[in-house]
């Protein structure tokens, strides 16, 4: 039977450590505080909004938030990140994606301070990850190499396949896999062959957006499998990427959904943000 890595825990244990830093730093006089934007209404941006808050509350980073309406201008939206990026009290500085559509994405990421991009996505951050230079890294990516290390996982000298090559997760994710020394693929929708590729890796990232596509004929018999998938499905419960109950018995550690990488990508925006009053 496959164990099943709790993502829930792991970040518990790395929101308490974050905890006690943070107090260290309060009593050096150093305040850690993260501004969070959220333009619109849209429901799934507003949860995850109220769960950054309340792991703000709970490690005693300071949080301010500016909840936009969805007529926002770019202008207007790109005037606040400057405002926020001139005041030196403001460590972090994070952006709820997705945006409406009359605004530009890109623009806007390009606009946060690299130094305040707790994110991860500003170009500067992304291609210091790429020649291994200090920077911000994307969340959810150091969260899922935080998950394997801390459940023993071994990524030396193992294939690694990441099926997606998304920005924020798919690319980021095979760099950091490099950088732990595995021997990594990027697979994605053009992929031929993509099932015998998957039967190679030790380690299966599944980035992919399609509900329950990851079936055993893609997983080798004992892979550790990380299914970064969220989909809610027509019976309003939430499934991943992997469909969990046919590669069960064929892995040795695999992430549930919920509570696998979900839990640690918002441990991560934390790491980050106190990284940033580090220095």
């Amino acid at each position: 039977m496959a164990e099943l890595i709790d993502g829930k825990k792991i970040s518990t244990d790395i929101k308490d450590e974050l905890k006690e830093e943070v107090s260290k730093l309060k009593a050096e006089g150093r305040e850690v505080t993260l501004a969070v934007i959220l333009v619109g209404d849209d429901p799934a941006s507003a949860v995850y909004v109220k769960n950054k808050k309340k792991a703000c509350e709970y490690i005693g980073i300071k949080s301010l938030s500016y909840e936009l309406p969805a007529e926002t201008t770019e202008d207007e939206l790109l005037e606040l990140i400057e405002k926020l990026n001139g005041d030196d009290t403001v460590n972090g500085i994070l952006v709820q994606l997705p945006l409406p559509r009359h605004i530009d994405e890109k623009k806007v990421i390009r606009t946060i301070s690299p130094k305040k991009d707790v994110d991860g996505f500003h170009p500067e951050n992304v291609g210091a990850l790429l020649i291994g230079e200090p920077g911000f890294v994307s969340c959810t990516p150091a969260g899922i190499i935080e998950l394997l290390k801390r459940s023993n996982v071994e990524i030396e000298g193992k294939e690694c396949v990441v099926i997606g090559r998304s920005n924020i997760v798919g690319k980021p994710m095979g760099v950091l896999l490099l950088r732990e020394n595995g021997t990594v693929t990027i697979a994605h929708s053009r992929t031929k062959n993509l099932k015998e590729i998957c039967k190679r890796a030790d380690i299966l990232v599944a980035a992919v957006g399609k509900p329950k596509m990851i079936t055993a004929e893609y997983i080798k018999e004992g892979a550790v499998v990380i299914d970064v998938g969220i989909h809610r499905m027509d019976n309003g419960k939430l499934c991943g990427d992997v469909d969990l109950d046919d590669v069960e018995s064929h892995v040795s550690k695999i992430t549930p959904v919920p509570g696998g990488v979900g839990p640690m990508t918002i441990a991560m925006l934390m790491y980050n943000c106190i990284a940033s009053v580090r220095g």
